[in-house]
């Protein structure tokens, strides 16, 4: 996935996000939504470690497109 690709869905899950978010605040969000903001959460995790790593791999001169999107419990276990 090309890097604007990969842009292009961190913004659009940034946005259903925001406005789940704010369904929340207006007391409005159902359990649907609550659980559609943790699975944005998860997936935005992968969006964000997925392009770290085609940057990275593009800095040391190799393929960026060998990189790959890890499984969610990989990505949300890291250590800080």
């Amino acid at each position: 996935m090309a890097e604007n690709t990969q842009l292009a869905a961190i913004n659009a899950l940034t946005e259903e996000e925001q406005k789940l978010r704010q369904k929340e605040a207006d007391g409005s969000a159902t359990d649907a939504d609550r659980q559609r903001v943790a699975q944005i959460e998860v997936e935005l995790d992968q969006c964000w470690d997925l392009l770290r790593q085609r940057r990275a791999r593009r800095e040391f001169d190799l393929d960026p497109d060998f990189a790959s999107e890890r499984p969610a419990p990989t990505v949300e276990n890291y250590e800080n």
